[in-house]
């Protein structure tokens, strides 16, 4: 099986290893970088885990691409490792063959490709919840048995799930999908009864007393962040096409062929697994819960495809029997053992259009990051996100220049995005945004410490240096226009300004009171 998928898992590493060396990080991922100068319990917009690890690397390592996306590189091979045991505990003697097919459409899945790339918190997040979930069965089928388990499954189990929780607060679907499962079999429910389950749940949410202190500590500001997010409370109404959009776009990002081998796999259940695990159960709750819950939320709120990326964890190692056709024993028989005796292909054509959709999204992702945005070809105005990949280089120096000529003064921009970008590029964690936007910026932000300084702002098109902003200086220099384009092509025009005699008073509370 290896030889099979091997020219495209060639081609998926070559491509994955473009972007993690030669690609200047996205604005989030430069604001998670900028977290991690400023160590904290937890943070405005996401909990602390990467954060933390993104400060380690960094003081240990000093800054780079490479060292950014490290941490990267570490869950991934922890993540794929999990799929490999998972194969040996399904497939037993033919764990090999179906763990490659399980890593071929992983990889083809967009979703996967692109979030275990990124130095976002999902590469983490979706590691130890996978993690969790396979120490989470192993406990369940060995309480099965006995009536026991082993308890040291359930209790790692339980640590890793809270680590999930450290990286996202999606990680709740997973544990929402143990407890379901648990509740839904009768020969489980008896675990309600037995004080090493609470003590399971303990250690879970010990692992997130950080985020708890932190927010006991800042006036709630992540926890109502999130309760509000996206949501306009003044109009409520209902949007009816927005759950069809959120679960249309799940499909093209996990890949519709991997999406048709799930149905296939939930609704036919394959005698190649071992038939003594509740594996499958966990896997239908977590995807259940998951997609029901989100499918609603966009009912009414916002529900990003990515927001349900733990989902499908569990599905790909059922879809192997969907691709193979069921393998031929091995035996002692020596003439056998002679033959080809790994699985071949149901659907050698579905298979390998699976790989080629995946590996054209990988590619016209990577040209997209790292050569010019796609979006250039069209409106680039309708992309400002992705305009902002590029012409860091040019305007770090331009900046720079400004500064000196100032003399002592501090950076400043007009949204996070922007200020993260600056602040890598000239490694330099001080940058500060000044915004209408509520954002970690504002938490950091301390006006007594900059009052009567002279600042050097850089605005751009999508965030402009409005009146408000400039009226916060008791004088403000013409902007320097600083154009980027890419290949002939324009893409944005940056500004930089130079800003005398600071006396904002600009702050979270003022924000949260408008």
């Amino acid at each position: 099986m290896l030889k099979r998928v091997l020219p495209f898992l060639v081609a998926f590493l070559t491509l994955r290893l473009v972007f993690w060396f030669a690609t200047f990080p996205n604005p989030d991922e430069a604001y998670y970088w900028l977290w991690g100068k400023h160590p904290a319990l937890s943070y405005y917009d996401h909990p602390p885990f990467h954060a933390w690890i993104q400060g380690i690397f960094t003081t240990i390592l000093d800054q780079s691409f490479l060292v950014l996306r490290l941490p990267n590189l570490l869950s991934n091979a922890v993540f794929f490792y999990c799929y490999y045991q998972i194969s040996k505990y399904l497939y037993g003697e033919w764990a090999n063959d179906y763990f490659w097919m399980i890593t071929a459409l992983i990889l083809a899945s967009p979703l996967y490709f692109l979030f275990l790339g990124l130095a976002w918190h999902d590469h983490w997040l979706i590691t130890f919840c996978l993690s969790s979930a396979y120490l989470f069965i192993r406990f369940l089928d060995s309480y099965l048995v006995n009536q026991k388990g082993e308890t040291l499954l359930l209790y790692s189990s339980a640590g890793l799930l809270g680590l999930a929780f450290l990286c996202k607060y999606s990680a709740v679907f997973v544990g929402a999908g143990f407890l379901a499962t648990v509740v839904s079999i009768p020969a489980l429910r008896s675990l309600l009864r037995d004080r090493r389950f609470y003590v399971a749940i303990l250690i879970t949410l010990s692992a997130f007393l950080p985020v708890l202190l932190w927010n006991f500590g800042n006036d709630f500001q992540s926890f109502r962040y999130y309760a509000t997010r996206s949501v306009d409370v003044g109009s409520f109404q209902l949007k009816w096409s927005e759950p069809l959009n959120f679960l249309l776009f799940s499909i093209l990002m996990v890949s519709p062929i991997n999406v048709w081998a799930m149905v296939r796999a939930i609704r036919q259940p394959s005698p190649q697994i071992r038939s003594d695990t509740i594996y499958r159960s966990v896997a239908l709750w977590i995807f259940g819960i998951s997609t029901i819950s989100l499918s609603a939320i966009a009912l009414f709120s916002t529900a990003l495809y990515y927001w349900n990326i733990t989902a499908y964890l569990l599905l790909f190692p059922l879809l192997p029997p969907v691709f193979l056709n069921e393998p031929i024993p091995k035996t002692q028989n020596s003439k056998l053992k002679t033959q080809n005796s790994f699985p071949p292909l149901r659907t050698p054509k579905l298979f390998t259009a699976g790989q080629l959709y995946g590996l054209l999204f990988a590619g016209l992702l990577v040209i997209h990051y790292s050569v010019i945005p796609l979006s250039a070809f069209a409106d680039p105005s309708g992309d400002p996100d992705s305009q902002m990949l590029f012409g860091w280089d040019a305007v770090g120096k331009a900046v720079q220049i400004q500064q000196r000529e100032l003399g002592e003064s501090f950076l400043a921009t007009t949204d996070y995005r922007s200020a993260s970008a600056l602040a890598y590029e000239l490694n330099d964690p001080t940058v500060i945004a000044i915004s209408d936007r509520i954002d970690q910026f504002d938490l950091w932000y301390n006006p007594d410490l900059i009052k009567g300084k002279n600042a050097v702002i850089l605005a751009d098109d999508w965030h402009p240096a409005d009146p408000k902003l400039l009226a916060q200086f008791e004088r403000t220099s013409e902007p320097i226009a600083i154009p980027v384009s890419r290949f002939g092509r324009s893409l944005k025009t940056y500004y930089v300004i130079k800003g005398y005699g600071f006396h904002g008073t600009t702050s979270v509370e003022s924000k949260l009171n408008k």
